[in-house]
């Protein structure tokens, strides 16, 4: 795929690097041609010098056979404005801004433009590692209605079957992380010592989840 970046500082840099360690093809986009020596002498693809908001500089980046957008400048409007022309003008699906405003990021999910705000991310992981498990989700979707947890195997439940866990609480286990790999679960697998555990759930639901969670399988005698 073609993915157009506007943006060549840290995020943006180490962005078209791993695109292209994946193969795919890159342009980057930067007001300041001085930001380019970010990419390394390695870098192959293009580097455009103008802002990622003016058509005729997205054009010349390849906007037109491009697969995806990132639009991760310094700042919040040049980002959104800069998402929505390649959105709304040049049809990219795959659309990514970085915002710095919690509250707007909020807004422009609900518009369909997918963003990562970075202040809103950092606090999140923070909080993640501070409170015990359960008290705050790793994702939660942008109408607050679905959340991710990741949380380790409950002593109660090692050598149950996954679809129990699942039945009893009511939630959906995504993935397992086990000896250093992921597993998807299948009706058969048996929750193991040391299992970390990515569980989809209700919010409204929460609540019963973890009483389930931590009070082991029902007894069906």
């Amino acid at each position: 795929m073609h993915v157009v970046i506007m943006g060549c500082g840290r995020v943006g840099s180490a962005l078209a690097r791993s695109l292209e360690d994946r193969n795919h093809t890159v342009s980057v986009i930067d007001t300041e041609p001085d930001a380019f020596r970010r990419l390394g002498p390695s870098y192959n693809g293009l580097k455009v010098t103008g802002y990622g908001f003016d058509r005729a500089v997205l054009t010349e980046a390849g906007i037109e056979r491009a697969d995806a957008f990132a639009a991760v400048s310094s700042g919040d409007n040049s980002n959104i404005i800069a998402a929505r022309v390649a959105r709304e003008t040049f049809g990219i699906e795959q659309v990514v801004a970085r915002i710095y405003d919690p509250g707007r990021a909020a807004v422009y999910e609900r518009l369909g433009i997918t963003t990562v705000a970075t202040v809103r991310w950092t606090a999140d992981q923070v909080l993640r590692r501070l409170l015990p498990a359960g008290a705050e989700p790793n994702y939660r979707d942008p109408s607050g209605t679905i959340r991710l947890d990741q949380v380790p195997i409950n002593e109660a439940w090692i050598g149950q079957r996954s679809v129990i866990f699942q039945e009893q609480s009511g939630s959906r286990i995504a993935w397992i992380d086990r000896l250093g790999e992921g597993m998807l679960p299948t009706r058969e697998t048996v929750l193991q010592e040391g299992d970390l555990l990515h569980l989809v759930m209700r919010e409204e639901s929460a609540s019963h989840v973890y009483d389930v969670f931590g009070g082991g399988p029902e007894d069906d005698s």
